[in-house]
């Protein structure tokens, strides 16, 4: 996805340094490369649409001739795709000493409970006394896996293969929870979002009250990525994003469409199996 973003905006850049004349059909043609490296990317075609959109009205102001016009309409393509990328980096605000509780959603398949161990591993490896809770109670292995992974990775794991509601669960381990400072609490996935699992994380929500609630989105999801996006945050608002399968051959422009539905950013990119990936 950044390669093929990097390469129109540097053709876009080289077009309107070279151009005698920058008319509008020059400003078109510079958009559509960079309209159609988005859409090969798998970025939204609606939100491509609305960045061209910005690019022109922003770019055809009269006011600005010679020189100007031409740096004026290089820091738009700048300031429009930085905006899209998220504009800065961005980490979560975890407090030394106090409970900081992570919640994180996703499909089948999206890699929640490897995502969960990799979490609770950045943060135990920078000095925070982490746990992991296993809400997933709905999937047959979500309980073994986890625990493997707290074994292979000595993380403290909540589990309880025989408790089948999420809310009960959390219950039972409410009280042992508040002697760690990171909890990473890991929820059932569908194959598609309905109506139990909406019923489901909006009742965990409202009694755990997260601080962060994650998102995680595989990188090849594609042109889907927009409708659960929208779908998860109706259900249960997103205030992040994590963004699985990095190391496959995904474009991931999906993700970036996802981001801009939620109105959240980025906060982890899954680039492997192993834990510290």
């Amino acid at each position: 996805m950044f390669e093929s973003i990097s390469s129109a905006l540097k053709k876009g850049f080289d077009k309107i340094a070279g151009a005698v004349f920058l008319d509008s059909k020059t400003i078109a043609s510079v958009v559509k490369d960079l309209q159609r490296a988005l859409i090969q990317a798998d970025v939204n075609i609606h939100l491509v649409k609305e960045l061209g959109d910005r690019i022109k009205k922003e770019a055809e102001n009269e006011k600005i001739k010679g020189i100007e016009r031409k740096e004026h309409i290089t820091k738009i393509l700048h300031d429009e795709i930085l905006n899209l990328l998220g504009k800065e980096k961005h980490e979560l605000e975890i407090k030394k000493g106090k409970q900081n509780k992570i919640m994180l959603l996703g499909l089948y398949g999206s890699g929640k409970t490897t995502s969960a161990s990799k979490i609770a591993l950045y943060y135990q490896k920078r000095g925070y006394k982490t746990a992991i809770l296993g809400l997933d109670v709905h999937r047959p292995a979500a309980s073994e896996q986890l625990e493997q992974l707290g074994k292979q990775n000595k993380i403290k794991i909540f589990i309880d293969k025989n408790e089948k509601n999420a809310v009960k669960l959390y219950k039972n381990f409410e009280k042992e929870l508040e002697d760690y400072e990171v909890i990473i609490i890991d929820t059932a996935g569908r194959h598609s979002l309905d109506k139990e699992l909406v019923k489901e994380i909006t009742e965990l929500g409202k009694k755990i009250k997260p601080d962060y609630t994650l998102l995680t989105i595989q990188a090849d999801i594609g042109q889907a990525a927009k409708q659960q996006a929208a779908e998860f945050q109706k259900a249960c608002s997103i205030n992040g994003v994590i963004i699985t399968r990095m190391d496959s051959t995904a474009k991931a422009g999906g993700a970036l469409t996802a981001c801009n539905e939620t109105k959240a950013p980025v906060y982890f990119i899954g680039t492997g199996e192993k834990p510290n990936d």
